[in-house]
C-alpha cells in the first residue's frame, strides 16, 4: 500500500488530467492552423488544384483538334522560270520572244467522307477529353473527402492518447521521486513507464499517418505547407438507414449513368467504329485538280491545261490499317464489357461493406460513449477510495481509450464506405 500522501498528490493528478480535454493534438498556433470546413475545402480544391488545371487544358487542346480537323486542304502553286538564257544572254528572261516561264495550281479534293470522318473523331476525343476531366474530378474529390474525414478522426484519437501519455507523464515522474524514498517498489516505476513507452510510440505512428494525410490534403486544395488543416465536422449517423434506404439497383442504374471512365470506355467503342469506317474509306484514291500554263516549253506557244491525278489502288487497298481497325473495335468492346463487369463487383462489394457498417453503428447504444465516461469518473472515485489499486485504474482508463479509438474508427469507416459508394456510382448519394 502506498503512503497516504502520494495516493492523494497521485489522485489530484490524474483527475487533472483525465478530466481535462485539450486543444487537437498536432495543431499549431496562431495563423498556421487553417480551419476549414468540408464545403469550404471543395470549393478551394474545385479553384486551386493543379491536377484538374492540366485537364482543362487537355479538353482546349481536343477543341483545338476540331478545327484543324475542319479546315480544307490548302492549294498547291508551282512557278517556274528559266535561269539563264543562253541565246538572249539573259538571266530570268521574261522577254515576249526568248522567256519560258510555266506555272501551276492544283488542289487535293479527298473522297469518300474522309474529312467528315475526321472531324467525327476529333469530336470524340474532345468527349474524351471531358470524360477524363469529370473523371478525375470523381477520384480527386474522393480522396479530398476521404482525407478530410480521416484526419478529423484520426485527431480525436490522437487526443485520447495524448490525455493519457500526460497523466502517465506526471505519474511517473511522482511514481520515480518516491522510489528514489524508498515509498514504493521499482516494479511499479517500470510498470507505468512501460506502458507510457507504448502509448507513445502508438501515437507516433498515428501522427505519422496524420502528417502524410495532412500533406496529400494541403497539396489538393494547394494550402500553405506550412499550415495544419484543422476539418471543422458537424454529422449524425446514430440511428440512421442511410445505405439500406436506397434500392441497389437504383445505384446500379446510376452508375451505368454516371461514371464518366464507362462513358470513356464506350467512346473508345465508338472512335474505333469511325476510324474503321476512315480507313476503308482511305482505300479510296483521293482526287487532285490543276490548272497549269506554260508560255513555250510546250507544243504550242502559251499551252494553257487543266488535270486531274489519283492513285491507282492495284496494290496498296490499305489492307493492313482496315484489319488493325476491325481488332481495335473487338477490343475495344471487350474492353468496355470487362469494365462493366468490374463496375458492377465493387459496387456489390462496396454496397455489402456500407451496409454490414451500417447495420453495426447502428446496433451501438447512443449513449454509449457517454455511459462509458460515466463510468470512467466512477472508477477514479473508487480509486480515490482505495477501492482499487492505481494499475486497476490505469486498466480501466486503457479500456476506456481501446473503446473510444475503436468508436471513432468505426465512424470513420463508415463515413469511407458511404464516400466509395458516391465513388462506385459517380453521383454524391451520401454526401454529409
Amino acid at each position: 500500500m502506498l503512503p497516504k500522501f502520494v495516493i492523494v498528490l497521485l489522485s489530484i493528478q490524474l483527475l487533472w488530467c483525465v478530466a481535462t480535454v485539450g486543444p487537437a493534438f498536432g495543431q499549431t498556433s496562431g495563423s498556421d492552423t487553417l480551419k476549414i470546413t468540408l464545403k469550404e475545402a471543395e470549393t478551394q480544391f474545385l479553384k486551386n488544384n493543379l491536377d484538374l488545371i492540366v485537364q482543362h487544358y487537355s479538353v482546349d487542346q481536343a477543341q483545338a483538334q476540331i478545327i484543324t480537323a475542319r479546315l480544307f486542304n490548302n492549294p498547291d502553286f508551282s512557278f517556274a522560270n528559266v535561269l539563264y538564257n543562253p541565246q538572249t544572254k539573259r538571266f530570268f528572261d521574261t522577254s515576249h520572244d526568248g522567256g519560258e516561264y510555266s506555272a501551276e495550281l492544283s488542289q487535293l479534293i479527298q473522297t469518300a467522307g474522309k474529312r467528315n470522318k475526321n472531324i467525327q473523331l476529333a469530336q470524340i476525343s474532345m468527349q474524351q477529353a471531358q470524360y477524363q476531366l469529370f473523371d478525375l474530378l470523381r477520384t480527386l474529390r474522393y480522396t479530398l473527402r476521404n482525407d478530410f474525414y480521416k484526419i478529423y478522426f484520426q485527431e480525436q484519437s490522437a487526443q485520447v492518447y495524448q490525455e493519457e501519455i500526460n497523466s502517465l507523464a506526471k505519474t511517473l515522474k511522482v511514481f520515480k521521486e518516491q522510489y528514489t524514498k524508498g515509498n514504493i517498489a521499482q516494479k511499479e516505476v517500470l510498470r507505468i513507464q512501460s506502458q507510457l513507452y507504448s502509448l507513445q510510440s502508438e501515437l507516433n505512428d498515428l501522427m505519422d499517418g496524420i502528417d502524410d494525410t495532412q500533406s496529400e490534403l494541403k497539396v489538393m486544395i494547394r494550402a500553405k505547407p506550412s499550415s495544419y488543416v484543422l476539418p471543422q465536422v458537424d454529422i449524425n449517423l446514430e440511428e440512421k438507414n442511410i445505405v439500406s434506404e436506397v434500392p441497389y439497383q437504383h445505384l446500379v442504374d446510376s452508375a451505368y449513368a454516371n461514371r464518366y471512365d464507362l462513358k470513356v470506355a464506350r467512346s473508345v467503342v465508338d472512335y474505333n467504329n469511325i476510324n474503321l469506317k476512315l480507313q476503308k474509306a482511305t482505300a479510296i484514291p483521293d482526287l487532285t485538280f490543276s490548272l497549269a500554263y506554260d508560255k513555250q516549253g510546250s507544243y504550242v506557244r502559251d499551252y494553257s491545261s487543266a488535270g486531274i491525278a489519283f492513285s491507282l489502288p492495284f496494290f496498296n487497298r490499305n489492307q493492313g490499317g482496315i484489319k488493325q481497325a476491325r481488332i481495335a473495335v473487338d477490343a475495344s468492346k471487350v474492353q468496355l464489357l470487362s469494365q462493366q463487369d468490374q463496375l458492377e463487383s465493387d459496387l456489390a462489394n462496396n454496397y455489402k461493406g456500407a451496409l454490414r457498417l451500417e447495420n453495426l453503428y447502428n446496433s451501438f447504444d447512443p449513449k454509449f460513449k457517454e455511459d462509458f465516461n460515466h463510468l470512467i469518473q466512477e472508477v477514479f472515485k473508487n480509486y480515490q477510495k482505495h477501492n482499487i489499486s492505481l494499475l486497476e485504474f490505469l486498466d480501466f482508463y486503457d479500456s476506456y481509450k481501446t473503446n473510444t479509438l475503436q468508436l471513432n474508427n468505426l465512424q470513420l469507416n463508415r463515413i469511407s464506405s458511404l464516400e466509395q459508394l458516391n465513388f462506385a456510382t459517380g453521383t454524391p448519394f451520401f454526401n454529409k
